[in-house]
């Protein structure tokens, strides 16, 4: 025991252990949410889904994934070797990154630092990398466009997103995801989407703009994701399967990995932001480090089935009203919202 102590006191046994935690999270949540989700899209179109593979399919994700191990792994004559084989890594680790500065409860964060949000939003980015290397590394033209579409559509969307993050960041003073959480602590009512830990009158005067901000972010994020109506990168009426049309096996799957990830991670910065984070709803009942992961995860699993539910809903978006929604209404939204948020929070 006194030994496996010591090695857990390593700085590098440390670090190293710190790093592999999300994985403990996302590999159990991957398979959770793609159950859920083929489910949902079952009963939505009213038929059963997964039922032979254990009680209700519950063994299906399970098979899915011995399925994809045993799937051979091709890599096109014609392709860029090494970049092909980097792509799917990029795309996880740009996702996987941005774990280390979510606040799961008052007692675990990765890494508390002052530029929190800031970082998401940088490390995030790798993603569009790796998408389009993907794209260029396949030596497929369906590909390629699907790795541009996904360029020009998860940088546009950004805008908006972070014009929104923004809008949060002028009223909780902040950029710490830790400090930005326990700003909103003490109840429903002191979360930023309710004006937050502010005088009352302010509290009033921001509520509409708060709401539109989560709205515009909540859009934006589901267009970062490329999910329906968002999924113009892998609209297989057009483009084959967009992006990853050549992988095949674990680094297929390792893609769609990182967009469950990312997936958590959107809703995650939707409840930081604007849902009071690992916060109790009903103040100092139901609190502490331990409640406070159930919240968080709870809230962040909400908007989860809550993406879910709008892909198999929403009809999918054709490339200019796509671009349209982003540059000519989200953007000068979000815009009229910061400027009046400024206004209201100098006051």
């Amino acid at each position: 025991m006194e030994n496996i102590l010591q090695l857990l006191s390593n700085p590098i046994v440390s670090a190293v252990l710190m790093a592999l935690a999300p994985l403990l999270f996302i590999l159990p949540y991957a398979l959770v949410t793609i159950y859920i989700e083929m489910k949902m899209a079952a009963h939505i179109q009213n038929r059963l889904a997964y039922m032979q593979t254990g009680w209700h399919g519950t063994l299906q994700p399970f098979a899915d994934i011995l399925k994809l191990l045993q799937k051979e792994d091709i890599i096109p004559t014609a392709a860029s070797k090494f970049l092909f084989i980097l792509a799917p890594y990029l795309v996880f680790v740009g996702t996987y990154s941005s774990f280390a500065v979510l606040p799961f409860s008052s007692a675990f964060i990765g890494s508390n630092i002052d530029l929190g949000i800031f970082f998401l939003i940088a490390v995030s980015s790798l993603v569009v990398v790796g998408l389009l290397m993907s794209g260029w590394a396949s030596n497929n033209k369906w590909s390629l466009f699907g790795a541009l579409r996904s360029a020009a559509q998860i940088v546009s969307y950004e805008i908006p997103s972070a014009l929104a993050i923004l809008g949060v960041v002028m009223v909780s003073g902040t950029m710490s995801t830790q400090e930005m959480t326990h700003f909103q602590d003490g109840g429903i009512g002191q979360w930023i989407i309710f004006g937050g830990n502010l005088p009352l009158w302010q509290k009033l005067s921001l509520i509409p703009f708060m709401i539109i901000l989560f709205l515009i972010y909540l859009v934006s994020s589901m267009a970062e994701v490329n999910r329906t109506p968002f999924d113009i990168p892998e609209a297989e009426s057009e483009l084959v399967q967009g992006y990853n049309t050549e992988y095949s096996g674990m680094k297929f799957a390792i893609f769609y990995l990182a967009e469950y990830a990312n997936l958590f991670l959107v809703s995650a910065v939707v409840v930081i932001l604007f849902f009071g984070g690992w916060t109790s709803p009903f103040g100092t009942f139901l609190s502490g480090p331990v409640w406070g992961a159930f919240w968080f995860v709870t809230k962040g699993m909400l908007f989860v089935c809550l993406n879910i539910w709008l892909r198999w809903t929403l009809p999918r978006l054709r490339v200019d009203q796509l671009m349209y929604v982003s540059w000519k209404v989200l953007t000068p939204f979000a815009l009229l919202c910061v400027l009046a948020i400024g206004l209201i929070v100098v006051m």
